[in-house]
């Protein structure tokens, strides 16, 4: 049955027997409206003193009508119900102040991908005037085609083989975008206070979120960047904002708006209702990458853990599968609804893999103790995600540890034995990589791993030198390594990839840093590193015992 809804609450049982009565007519399927629905539509609309909506679908029939104010009417929200690009409903309204399409209009007709839009202004007599049509447009920017307006007689006759015509244009432009890339596309949203620009520049943070969307196979789209005092609360771009990005969204044709921060529960329900799209936050990303890439059983148990956490506070009462009771076994009433068993079941899930981490730690422990009972010196690789410590550690060690040129390629620990002349050996870690922001999810879930960076002799700080934001990327290290107790262990700065720099910019960095300048992937300068190693560990060591003992 059509639905009467909007500004509804003070009419007249006539003025609502007389809407009633438009949602129960049909209009040919080959015009936008007929002449003579549009005629009742304008006389009822200037009693009214309100606009007033109708969706129509493809067959002609009203599903809707929408009872506004003078300024504008109230859409309600659609179903989602077709996969194809146009909805299958056409909109036609009246405008009481003689005024075209305005931008609201033609926002709706995007977002809601209606088949056609149609305005009606009206003549003092309560007669239609001009009809103002529009329709979208595939892969042309700004998206829609605007008509001109025409009266009553001069309405188009061939809605449905247009209709036709531009569902066959958005097939193809689809198949399109889809040959060009496989992959989902996104459009991707970094909103920025004075504060966070002060870390980082915008710029900057937004070319690590396409990283990380290579990483993660997506295929970013488009950009957006917003300054702004403060983030808004409810929808972190503002609600004028969200508007334009949804319809940029659009006519991208991307499925995906990913945010570079984390949103709050109800910023991501409120921007999806608001989208009608996909709403991704770089939390989520992150969480995704850590899940693909995770090998060892106590990397999956921590990336579960984590993803288990950032869920728990996202169960919405909003769901429809949430929402549904379920009868209570053995009792009276309603019972528990799903949502309150969903979140009771989630936090039994973290308390389950809390106690298997747990005793993962223990074992841990226990191989830490039988190291140091050995003597042998554990040297840790650290540094920014994708700075190449993978490669180096497979690159000293004759090791073949996955190593890819990829956010994250490796997660779980990995430790290897690396033997100096005169007998001396060590043992090599290479550990999770940092990144700015790291979700606190990841970091508690990572507590355990990061804590055997404790007990190294030496820390080998890997930095990409042919990174032009490397400088960036070494102080947010420090500051991971400073939150964790660790700045007091010895400490090495390793620039690798040099062999993607000049010559001359090997040597500018060698002279400002104290420093190893290497290429893991071509080996090029590892007999110094392995001899500054030697040095530290050794050497340093040996020299210490001389000046106690002298003392």
């Amino acid at each position: 049955m059509p639905q009467i809804t909007g500004n509804t609450s003070d009419l007249k049982p006539r003025q609502l027997h007389r809407l009633k009565n438009l949602s129960l007519r049909r209009i040919r399927e080959n015009a936008p409206v007929s002449q003579e629905f549009a005629r009742s539509l304008c006389e009822l609309s200037q009693e009214l003193s309100r606009q007033i909506g109708v969706l129509i679908d493809r067959q002609g029939h009203v599903r809707n009508v929408l009872v506004g104010d003078a300024g504008r009417i109230f859409i309600p929200e659609l179903p989602r119900e077709r996969s194809t690009r146009l909805r299958g409903l056409r909109l036609v309204k009246t405008h009481l102040r003689h005024e075209p399409l305005s931008d609201e209009d033609l926002a709706d007709l995007t977002l809601l991908r209606l088949d056609y839009i149609t305005a009606i202004t009206i003549q003092d007599d309560g007669l239609p005037e001009f009809f103002y049509n529009a329709h979208l447009l595939p892969g042309k920017s700004p998206g829609y085609e605007l008509e001109k307006p025409v009266r009553a007689g001069q309405m188009r006759e061939d809605l449905r083989e247009t209709i036709d015509e531009l569902e066959v244009l958005f097939r193809r432009e689809e198949t399109r975008l889809k040959r060009a890339s496989p992959l989902p596309r996104a459009l991707l949203v970094g909103v920025y206070t004075p504060d966070m620009r002060r870390k980082r520049s915008p710029e900057d943070s937004m070319a690590e979120l396409r990283e990380l969307c290579s990483t993660a196979g997506i295929e970013p789209a488009g950009e957006v960047i917003q300054r702004r005092p403060v983030v808004d609360p409810a929808t972190v771009v503002g609600s004028g904002k969200v508007k334009d990005i949804s319809i940029l969204a659009v006519q991208e044709g991307t499925e995906i708006l990913l945010f570079d921060q984390e949103l709050s529960p109800a910023q991501a329900t409120r921007l999806s209702k608001l989208c009608d799209l996909k709403i991704l936050d770089r939390t989520q990303l992150i969480l995704d990458i850590f899940a693909r890439n995770a090998r060892s059983r106590d990397g999956k148990l921590q990336v579960e853990l984590a993803q288990l956490r950032y869920l728990k506070g996202r169960l919405s009462e909003t769901d429809d599968n949430m929402s549904r009771l379920t009868g209570g076994i053995g009792g009276t009433g309603p019972g528990e609804t799903k949502l309150e068993i969903g979140r009771r079941r989630v936090e039994e899930k973290i308390s389950r893999l809390e106690r298997e981490l747990k005793s993962l730690k223990k074992r841990r422990e226990i191989n830490r103790k039988g190291r140091k009972r050995t003597g042998i010196p554990v040297v840790s690789i650290v540094g920014y995600t994708n700075a190449g410590k993978s490669t180096l550690l497979n690159a000293l060690t004759f090791s073949e540890v996955i190593a890819a040129d990829r956010l994250f390629a490796t997660l779980d620990p990995t430790t290897r034995r690396l033997r100096f002349p005169e007998e001396r050996e060590i043992i090599l870690s290479d550990t999770v990589g940092f990144i700015h922001e790291l979700p606190p999810e990841l970091s508690r879930a990572f507590e355990a791993t990061l804590e055997e960076l404790g007990d190294s002799s030496l820390l080998l700080h890997c930095v990409d030198a042919s990174d032009p934001r490397r400088a960036e990327k070494e102080a947010a290290v420090l500051e991971i390594l400073g939150r964790l107790d660790l700045l007091q262990i010895p400490r090495l700065n390793i620039y690798n990839k040099c062999d993607r720099l000049t010559p001359e910019e090997v040597e500018r960095i060698a002279e400002n840093d104290d420093c190893v300048t290497v290429s893991a992937s071509t080996r090029w300068n590892l007999e110094s590193l392995m001899i500054r190693i030697e040095h530290e560990l050794f050497l340093e060591k040996r020299r210490a015992k001389a000046t106690a003992a002298s003392a």
